[in-house]
């Protein structure tokens, strides 16, 4: 301002330019602050969208794993000790949090920037929090123990799931995303805990530590969504084989008669199957038998395309006799049942099942199945199950001597697996923001043989940041407004999926798992 004696109406301009100035800057802080609160909201509400989705996929795995412990077991035991060290990391911080909105005077309740101004905009409650004594060389017991969380987090997946080349990328972000490695602020002379903590204001240590709340809650997604891929039938393993022929050991001269030829465990289609002197029927070789009077060996090798395309060969023999037509045919003590669809019947829905008792005609074969719907004849059938998880199957018929053979089989009984929300049949996928109204919404049960079919009649859009949009029918067309402040690397979310479903028996739809957008 001027120099010298100023008159009283000079004095009040300065002091009314004083004022200004400073009312300015406020109001300057008050805009930074509320930037920082509006993304630290929606840092939370992403987390809390991976938290539910993970609660999904976790659910599918651990179905997984008990159906099929040999596939998913391993991953099902990883992915619980993840789970327990995330869980304990990401409390921690939350409570660090309140600590902190405590000590700065924070009032909960409220997203009132302007009341919470001084509590959000105090660099005293992280700085006490996180160093001894405020001293930026003394890193307080709080931030230690923060260290060593986020470290034994990342170690336990690195020690895991480096084996895994499906978990490379899991790991690559953990190294990257849970170290307090300091070198980058070398230039400016600090450390992680100093650039992260060390007189910062309450707003930016919050947003700070909501960071690796959220990066830990999508390192879990990525460790699910990957653990759950499918890779070739992961529900039936081929890691023991066996080959066998089912036929007749004896035959009459002049009449002919077929034997069938199948890998123990049985699949109705097999990429890549071969079987040397036999005709491939719905995943079975069938070879024609017959010939003179004697003993006649038939064999060869049966050949398939097995897990990451690698062929895989057995070899397989069978034995039989031509006999007269005046000796009689000596019937066969056992029978042969083999479900069409896998080695498990799903509830609610159409079984088909193929059965056969050797030397007995099909005509005359009967099926029973206490607490199912059974439906056919003549060694087809359809079995409907209920209740319960097993059910057991009676296959009866005639030998040619007349004499009645009965057998059971015991068949486990599954729930139809729950169906999942689809883009392009993708449940994860990358595209533009303004592709995103151009899309519609399905469902589907993924790699489920049965004819099953979803009509999707509403969901609901989730963008960072903003409540989410209900919409009716299976358009996108209507979310067009909220993908407009969209940027790369933003998470959008379809949950809440509802439909009708046609081909399940009148059983209750299952929650549609969500689909993940990420924009590009």
């Amino acid at each position: 301002m001027a120099k010298g004696k100023l008159s009283p109406r000079q004095k009040m301009i300065n002091l009314m330019y004083l004022v200004f100035i400073a009312m300015l800057a406020m109001q300057i802080d008050q805009e930074i602050i509320r930037s920082y609160q509006d993304t630290n909201q929606s840092l939370t509400d992403s987390r809390t969208l991976a938290q539910d989705k993970n609660k999904i996929f976790l659910q599918t795995l651990t179905e997984k794993a008990n159906n099929s412990p040999e596939t998913f077991g391993i991953a099902k035991t990883q992915y619980s000790g993840m789970e327990s060290k995330a869980n304990d990391l990401v409390d921690f911080i939350e409570d660090i949090k309140n600590d902190l909105k405590k000590n700065a005077g924070y009032i909960d309740g409220t997203e009132d920037v302007e009341e919470n101004f001084s509590s959000l905009n105090n660099t005293e409650a992280g700085t006490n929090k996180f160093f001894n004594g405020g001293d930026a060389e003394l890193p307080s017991p709080t931030s230690k123990e923060l260290l060593s969380k986020m470290s034994s987090l990342k170690d336990y997946i690195v020690q895991n799931f480096s084996s895994s080349e499906d978990l490379k990328s899991v790991v690559d972000r953990a190294k990257k995303n849970l170290s307090a490695d300091g070198s980058k602020y070398k230039k400016q002379g600090k450390t992680w805990l100093q650039y992260k903590f060390y007189n910062q204001p309450l707003i930016a240590a919050l947003s700070n530590l909501e960071v690796i709340q959220s990066e830990v809650r999508n390192l879990q997604s990525d460790a699910l969504s990957l653990m759950l891929k499918e890779k070739v039938d992961a529900d039936i393993q081929f890691n023991a084989y066996e080959a066998i022929v089912a036929g007749p050991t004896a035959i009459q001269q002049g009449e002919s008669a077929t034997a069938k030829v199948l890998i123990g465990t049985y699949a109705s289609t097999l990429p890549g199957l071969r079987i040397d002197n036999a005709q491939v029927v719905n995943g079975q070789g069938v070879l024609n038998l017959g010939g003179d009077l004697g003993e006649h060996t038939i064999g060869g090798n049966i050949s398939f395309l097995g897990d990451k395309g690698k062929t895989v060969t057995m070899p397989y023999k069978f034995t039989y006799n031509v006999v007269s037509g005046k000796e009689a045919l000596k019937a066969q003590e056992g029978a042969l049942l083999s479900a069409d669809k896998m080695n498990v019947l799903y509830r609610g829905v159409a079984n088909p099942i193929t059965g056969s008792i050797l030397g007995a005609d099909t005509s005359g074969l009967t099926l029973s199945a206490p607490g199912a719907s059974v439906s056919g004849g003549r060694g087809k059938w359809t079995v409907t199950p209920g209740s319960g998880n097993t059910v057991a199957l009676t296959i009866s018929g005639k030998d040619p001597k007349g004499k009645v053979i009965s057998q059971k089989f015991d068949f486990r009984i599954k729930n139809v697996p729950p169906p999942q929300g689809q883009i392009r049949n993708e449940n994860v996928l990358n595209m533009p923001a303004s592709s995103i109204p151009n899309q519609t919404i399905s469902a589907a049960i993924p790699e489920f043989d049965f004819p099953v079919t979803f009509t999707v009649t509403s969901f609901k859009f989730k963008v960072p940041g903003r409540a989410a949009m209900l919409v009716n029918g299976n358009s996108m067309s209507s979310v067009a407004s909220m993908v407009k402040g969209l940027r790369s690397g933003d998470i959008v979310y379809v949950a809440d999926i509802q439909a009708t479903a046609s081909g399940l028996g009148g059983q209750t739809l299952k929650k549609i798992s969500p689909i993940v957008i990420n924009v590009q």
